[in-house]
């Protein structure tokens, strides 16, 4: 039986259906469990070619000769573009149909992944990575608001935990996937499997997808919002371009004159945005959508959550491949306690929810603190023997409290969007996100770099754990505003 199924909600006649079927109602379409599945299969890869890359960075600049900055470009390409586009990724598939978007930005990650994996140069694997983020902008926010249009009530409730689930793991398995894959070499390829892999995985993708997706698209769809849409891009181009690339190319003239531009292009974006909501237009970034409270709480509580994340993540992979010289295999898997933990966490978090609320969200960070902790002490203890049975535990209990946390919060932000505003309120939600998670690799990346010259790695991670333990501190307290009973 097919997976997509249609339920009137009213007495009128349907609306007659086009080959694709864009006309179906936004809140007659359902979603089943195959369809789940491939649009969380869209959700994952995305995050997992953000990080798959860190414990391929040796092996590229060996391979391509790129060099400290064309290493920071092939990260902060792909992170930089992903983020600017998310929002209008939202927009279109509003207005022309998310399955239909879900389509062409799946298919063009695997044709761009494909570019990726046979880059002859450095600064062909950089243009390919840039192309690879703008299609994951096409393809991920549709992910978000399919589940939001063809879900309601303990269904959607379920899926959101699942999507929340499955970003958190996908950011955890990239880092594992991307060691084993280096380490094997499949067929001679190297690093450059780290890409291949996702092009028959795509394959699948748009197979089911074709099958098993439904059509949604948004009551009221409204025109790109051009001006938006550049400011945004200012904005997010001015702050994260230079912080992910300036400590390589050795803060150069362009990164101070590009962060004197962003305080400008942000305020000249929120007056746009402003007066257009003012006007009755639609514009990208609704200011009215802000006012939801559990969209706005939850993204206060999920940028430093986010930067902690990536920050921790691209950190212990340079630490135990440059500093403790292991393998790329060794680098992936010290993250597997982390992984298993996480998911156990996201299995029990729906339950956990039910019977103490929000207050799952607190418990989440204070046992990712705790588990920060046990790394540190593991650190200062053991350095330079730190393994896999030192780093266990704390990687373990940090992974267990981060489960408890960002499903909880995906969910959260979304619960009080409207249905027709689905896109643009995943847009947002997502490129928060992505944008800290690129903060948390420029910053803390940064300050774990330039310590480490002078006082030494281990030093440097001790400092960076620190700061990490910090934002823990700001999401565990912010999580004590969000409200007690969520739906």
């Amino acid at each position: 039986m097919s997976e997509t199924t249609v339920r009137p909600t009213h007495p009128t006649p349907a609306a007659p259906q086009t080959p694709t079927g864009a006309r179906t109602a936004v809140a007659e379409a359902v979603i089943g469990p195959l369809g789940l599945f491939t649009v969380l299969l869209g959700a994952a890869l995305p995050l997992i070619d953000f990080f798959i890359v860190n414990v391929a960075l040796p092996a590229i600049d060996s391979d391509l000769a790129a060099g400290p900055a064309l290493l920071e470009l092939i990260v902060a390409g792909y992170g930089v573009t992903y983020a600017v586009l998310l929002v209008l990724g939202g927009r279109l598939g509003d207005m022309a149909g998310r399955r239909r978007l879900f389509l062409i930005g799946m298919a063009a990650f695997g044709v761009t992944s494909l570019a990726c994996g046979i880059a002859p140069t450095a600064w062909t694997l950089v243009a390919a990575r840039v192309a690879q983020g703008a299609a994951s902008a096409l393809m991920l926010p549709q992910v978000l608001a399919t589940i939001q249009a063809t879900t309601r009530g303990p269904r959607r409730a379920r899926a959101m935990s699942l999507y929340g689930a499955t970003a958190g793991l996908s950011m955890v398995a990239g880092q594992i996937l991307g060691g084993v894959l280096v380490a094997a070499d499949v067929a001679g390829t190297g690093w450059r499997s780290v890409f291949l892999v996702n092009v028959p995985v795509v394959i699948v993708g748009l197979v089911l997808a074709v099958r098993a997706v439904p059509e949604t698209r948004s009551d009221r769809p409204a025109s790109v919002d051009v001006p938006g849409t550049l400011l945004l891009a200012l904005s997010l181009v001015s702050l994260l371009l230079p912080l992910t690339e300036g400590r390589a190319a050795g803060w150069p003239l362009w990164t101070w004159v590009s962060l004197a531009v962003f305080p400008f292009a942000a305020v000249a974006f929120y007056v746009m945005e402003r007066r257009a909501d003012r006007l009755g237009r639609t514009p990208l970034v609704p200011p009215s959508l802000l006012r939801l409270e559990s969209l706005r709480r939850g993204l206060l509580m999920v940028v430093p959550f986010s930067i902690g994340f990536s920050g921790f993540m691209f950190v212990i992979a340079v630490v135990l491949q440059q500093g403790l010289h292991k393998g790329p295999v060794a680098a992936g898997l010290a993250l597997v306690p982390m992984a298993l933990a996480f998911f156990a966490a996201s299995l029990a978090g729906p339950r956990l929810i039910g019977r103490f609320g929000s207050r799952v969200v607190t418990a989440g960070a204070l046992l990712q603190a705790v588990g920060i902790g046990l790394i540190l002490l593991a650190v200062l203890r053991d350095w330079p023997a730190l393994g896999f049975a030192e780093l266990a535990p704390g990687v373990a209990v940090a992974g267990l409290g981060q489960g408890l946390q960002l499903p909880v919060l995906m969910r959260l932000m979304l619960s009080d969007v409207p249905t027709d505003r689905a896109g643009v309120g995943g847009g947002v939600m997502i490129t928060t996100q992505q944008s800290a998670l690129a903060l948390g690799v420029a910053t803390l990346g940064s300050l774990f770099l330039a310590l480490a010259p002078t006082a030494g790695m281990r030093d440097a991670l001790t400092v960076t754990l620190l700061v990490q333990l910090g934002l823990i501190a700001i999401t565990a307290l912010l999580s004590l505003r969000l409200p007690r009973v969520m739906r």
